[in-house]
């Protein structure tokens, strides 16, 4: 049965900014159910009990409704990246908890199929907003588990990729290949909080 076949079509009066928040919502569905080629105008419209055209008089067109999750879904990674950041600067536990902090922020709302789905786009401008909240991540971490010495920013940046392209890594295919592997649901994580010490001993000398 077809994603379209499954929508309960829920036809009633809304406010322009309600049908956009539910247009939004069932498309962000659509794309963790289905991926990016799920996310159509047509399927959005069945979902939400609306016409073809009403959704194109809200955004244009698929590529406007595309770009409107894309901006909707980083406004929520860059939040899920700040309240790590906080849980950072209030929390006793390190470095697992840095690290549950960011692999959390990436696989909340389906952060890691979007980041995937930006970059093949091609239009890394939709990242701006991540840019400065992963910056005030590394701020954060160098608070945490500096151990009262201030190691070089290149340090930590490297330590927050290498942390990122982990959990980017798990949100993506981490569970099929967890089975694979016959690994816990955690094994990514406990991987990385173990190596993240002596990763920054190394990086702080060399920087």
């Amino acid at each position: 049965m077809s994603i379209e076949a499954q929508a309960r079509p829920r036809r009633r009066r809304r406010t322009p900014a309600e049908a956009r928040r539910e247009a939004l919502t069932e498309a962000r569905t659509l794309l963790l159910s289905g991926g990016p080629d799920a996310v159509t105008l047509s399927a959005v419209a069945g979902r939400i009990g609306v016409t073809h055209a009403n959704l194109i008089h809200h955004f244009g067109s698929a590529g406007g409704l595309q770009s409107a999750l894309m901006g909707s879904m980083v406004h929520d990674l860059a939040s899920a990246i700040q309240d790590a950041v906080e849980r950072l600067r209030t929390d006793d536990g390190a470095p697992l908890e840095v690290v549950n902090a960011v692999f959390e922020a990436f696989s909340a709302g389906g952060a890691g199929r979007l980041a995937a789905w930006i970059v093949l786009s091609g239009d890394l401008s939709h990242l701006e907003p991540v840019r400065i909240a992963v910056q005030d991540l590394v701020k954060a971490i160098d608070t945490k588990i500096g151990n009262g010495d201030r190691l070089p920013p290149k340090a930590i940046g490297a330590a927050v990729l290498f942390i990122a392209l982990t959990a980017f890594g798990e949100a993506l295919i981490g569970p099929p290949l967890r089975d694979m592997l016959d690994q816990d649901e955690d094994a990514s994580r406990n991987v990385v909080a173990q190596l993240l010490p002596g990763f920054l001993a190394k990086n702080s000398v060399s920087s």
